[in-house]
């Protein structure tokens, strides 16, 4: 979730690089992936390929945005820092038309995922997915059948997931270090409004000319409408492109939670919320409360309030004690302890989790191009993911409990 800075100070010594060096893997020029980065503007995906261009032997043959400004600042960025011009446009399907793609890296804005994965399948593409995966049912389900009908490899950007504290805390719940999970909660604070919470005011310095968008290729299957630059840049807060901080924000924290305790879909989901600070022309709330329950049988609480950036944190609460996941950043320590808990055989004394190296999450998606195994946040946990958060909105809109009917793959309230 880093900005996309491409300054070379930017590139010595970074925490990414780093962390590739025991990832890192020989490779002939015969085994080089030819990749498209799909959406080059908040995200951050190019500067993660950049610094994988050695490591992960991979060719950034092209690159994709509607806005003009974006793309060219991405194609000089890729010729800076790997010493070849790739190939540019703003629309994906002169990229899906190019044989010589092997995969692509889609990180658009929310309301184009489904539709973008399910073209790129179709065009014989690995893909690289942002999530959320989905923002309804209807898409969902068609996008997730078009993967499986296919033999193509499938990443989703959740990538918690290639946290080494992620590892370690699933290995420590899955040997039941903390007993009998009761719940797991988040509270994930931020005091800008939910619609700048990628890029900040940085991203917002410049603002987009209609002379210079694709607005169409923007819409996708959105109802036309004018140019509208505010809807263009900030898409983060109308619900139209993105339902809000409880489907964009929380689908991090919830596929945290289903990978660290084997969890897959909630029972059922409550929530509630609203625009409490940055009132204006957003429509996407910007304060969301949001109570899971899940069939194994523990919930699962998240709470965002974009007005203040205080109180941050994220906690699994056992039988046993309790683990400290601070705010779920993977340069902190994670810890467990007894607190809370009043068992004979509670945790005793406080503990470290230890780390679980795992590969960096687009070097993992890189690796099963290649090997054709499944990658660490496969389709199947962006299904999950979808359903949960989808529920949840649901929810929050209608005012009513939803439950997932899996006989028919659907939401209802109940």
């Amino acid at each position: 979730m880093e900005k996309q800075d491409l300054s070379r100070r930017g590139f010595v010594g970074g925490s990414l690089a780093a962390s590739l060096v025991s990832s890192a893997r020989a490779a002939g020029a015969n085994d080089r992936i030819r990749v498209a980065n799909i959406g080059c503007g908040r995200r951050g995906l190019l500067k993660e390929l950049i610094q994988l261009k050695d490591s992960g032997n991979i060719e950034i043959a092209a690159v994709c945005d509607t806005w003009r400004q974006k793309r060219e600042k991405a194609a000089a960025d890729v010729k800076e820092f790997t010493g070849k011009e790739p190939f540019q446009t703003a629309r994906m399907a002169e990229v899906l038309a190019r044989t010589d793609i092997d995969a692509v890296i889609i990180g658009t804005p929310d309301h184009l995922h489904c539709s973008m994965l399910i073209e790129a399948i179709k065009a014989g593409k690995d893909v690289y997915i942002e999530k959320p995966l989905a923002m309804n049912m209807r898409e969902l389900v068609r996008a997730f059948d078009a993967v499986k009908r296919s033999d193509r490899i499938v990443q989703v950007g959740t990538q918690m997931r290639s946290y080494p504290n992620s590892g370690g805390a699933k290995k420590l719940i899955s040997t039941g270090e903390l007993g009998k999970i009761l719940k797991v909660e988040q509270v994930r604070n931020g005091y800008s409004p939910y619609w700048m919470s990628y890029g900040g005011d940085k991203f917002f310095n410049e603002k987009p000319a209609e002379a210079d968008v694709d607005w169409k290729a923007f819409l996708g299957d959105r109802k036309a409408r004018p140019f509208d630059a505010a809807q263009y840049q900030g898409w983060y807060g109308f619900r139209d492109f993105s339902r809000g901080p409880h489907t964009n924000l929380m689908v991090h924290f919830i596929d945290e939670v289903h990978y660290v305790t084997g969890a897959s879909i909630p029972r059922r989901v409550v929530a509630m919320g609203g625009t409490y600070r940055w009132k204006g022309a957003f429509d996407a709330p910007d304060s969301v409360e949001v109570l899971l329950e899940y069939p194994e049988d523990f919930m699962v609480r998240y709470c965002t309030v974009f007005g203040t950036g205080a109180g941050n944190y994220a906690k699994w609460f056992g039988t046993r004690g309790t683990l400290d996941a601070k705010n779920l950043s993977p340069s902190q320590k994670w810890v467990v302890s007894g607190q809370g808990s009043g068992e004979p055989d509670r945790v005793k004394d406080e503990l470290e989790v230890v780390p679980v190296e795992t590969p960096h999450h687009m070097q993992n998606f890189l690796d099963c191009v290649r090997s054709r195994k499944q990658p660490i946040a496969p389709i199947e946990a962006g299904y999950a993911h979808s359903v949960a958060v989808i529920m949840a909105d649901e929810a929050l809109t209608t005012g009513r409990r939803m439950l997932y009917d899996s006989s028919r793959r659907d939401v209802q309230p109940g």
